[in-house]
């Protein structure tokens, strides 16, 4: 199992507490240290069966910054955008195998345990 995790977030602390309660100790990457590739982030995006525009946290300043609400982007422009800023991905992702959930509420993790 894997954490995308930001441990700023408490919703990710929450997401991350409820695997080790299960005995789990998942593999944490710190993603705004470690952003996943355009390939990785575009395989998790198939595992949660979601667009890159489902998972954009449209509430950070990047977003406004870079003018995405305004914006038409492409699939591989929104993922590479992902990539280069990623406070714009949705928090936590957790993976397991291949299934993919975003930990929001922290509660959908159970789906994997």
């Amino acid at each position: 199992m894997k954490i995308y995790h930001n441990p700023r977030c408490s919703k990710s602390r929450q997401a991350l507490a409820l695997i080790q309660e299960a005995g789990i100790e998942p593999e944490i990457v710190e993603y705004l240290q470690t952003p996943p590739t355009v390939e990785e982030l575009d395989k998790i995006l198939k595992l949660l069966k979601c667009e890159p525009q489902d998972v954009m946290r449209r509430g950070e300043a990047v977003y406004r910054e870079l003018g995405l609400k305004d914006r038409s982007l492409s699939r591989g422009e929104a993922i590479e955008l992902m990539v280069e800023h990623p406070k714009l991905i949705e928090r936590p992702i957790i993976v397991k195998g291949r299934r993919a959930v975003i930990g929001r509420p922290p509660e959908n993790v159970r789906e994997l345990l």
